[in-house]
């Protein structure tokens, strides 16, 4: 087959690809491929970039890091490494990030836990969740959901709590995060169910007893516990955000439940970098993050594991200490 060039001797299909991936680039079209083409800042990154997570292998944060750190390295041609830092509710992982050197080659992928949640739920912290860190962008949200035990003889939230009713001090919840742990207290608190908590350095090993049934239930986050549900392992009965999510649609929420009435819990999952990060390096790593997040490609791939991606400017982040609550983008 004969192939037509142009006057510069490329092939006139090559010229019309690069021609159009220009065009595209200027145009803005952040939905497909642009975070791979970062501007260079300095020549950085020099040497691999370290994502710390405060959750064990396997949590849904570890797996949407994995996905990030890979796709991160690829755009900006160098080496991001995942670093599990699990334990203390996410206070060791935050506690190494902020006294890490701000130098944009330690970043914190985290969740409301570290900066929204703990403050509220603990005494004291070794680390500031706002003056310690550098807002890089939001990456989205974590949808949560109610799951049981498969040998728990309830199919809905109404069920679960009549048997609580006529079981008292039998309902038992684990959690491996703070959301789990607010969401199994207001969810007690609501219908006036005793529950005890059985709280876990992390989700996986909480999920493992909850197949046990050496618990009766928890909320964990989609991209966490959807394999497992899929798999018939353990059954989800609920959502815990007012509105159906697009990811688990046939999933009530919990507020559908009279009790519940206003029942309205989710999180965020944002990047940080330790305070003082230089401006530049922040807003590469922004430019990157953001576009990847906003993208096709990344976005499908998080879904696939029950994550809603967005990206967002620093500024915008929405990763800020709220009193427990998540202030969206503006």
């Amino acid at each position: 087959m004969q192939t037509t060039k142009n006057a510069t001797g490329q092939p006139a299909a090559m010229a019309n690809r690069r021609r159009f991936i220009s065009i595209g680039a200027a145009a803005g079209l952040a939905g497909t491929m642009p975070w791979a083409f970062a501007q260079d800042s300095g020549g950085y990154p020099k040497q691999p970039i370290r994502i710390v997570v405060p959750f064990a292998a396997g949590s849904g944060t570890d797996a949407v890091a994995r996905i990030t750190g890979q796709m991160l390295g690829d755009a900006l041609k160098g080496s991001v490494i995942v670093d599990n830092k699990a334990g203390a509710n996410g206070v060791i992982a935050a506690e190494a990030v902020a006294k890490a050197p701000p130098d944009g080659y330690t970043l914190f992928m985290t969740t409301n836990t570290t900066h929204s949640a703990n403050p509220s739920l603990m005494k004291s912290l070794p680390y500031d969740p706002v003056k310690d860190f550098a807002p890089v962008s939001r990456m989205g949200n974590l949808p949560f959901m109610l799951v049981v035990n498969n040998e728990l003889p309830v199919k809905n939230v109404a069920e679960l709590l009549a048997w609580g009713r006529a079981h008292p001090g039998k309902l038992t919840y684990a959690s491996g995060n703070s959301t789990g742990i607010v969401c199994g207290a207001t969810l007690s608190r609501m219908s006036g169910v005793p529950m005890l908590h059985v709280p876990y350095k992390s989700t996986p090993p909480a999920i493992a007893d909850l197949i046990g049934g050496q618990v009766s239930m928890m909320v964990v986050d989609l991209a966490a516990g959807l394999a497992t549900v899929k798999a018939g392992k353990m059954r989800a009965i609920a959502v815990t955000t007012q509105e159906r999510t697009k990811l688990f649609p046939e999933l009530p929420p919990l507020a559908d439940t009279p009790e519940l009435k206003g029942f309205d819990i989710t999180s965020w999952n944002g990047v940080f970098a330790p305070a003082g990060t230089p401006r530049e390096i922040v807003r590469k790593l922004n430019k990157v993050l953001a576009d990847m997040a906003n993208g096709t490609v990344f976005r499908e791939r998080v879904a696939k594991l029950g994550f809603d991606a967005f990206g967002s400017t620093p500024e915008n982040s929405g990763c800020v200490h709220t009193a427990g609550k998540l202030m969206p983008p503006s």
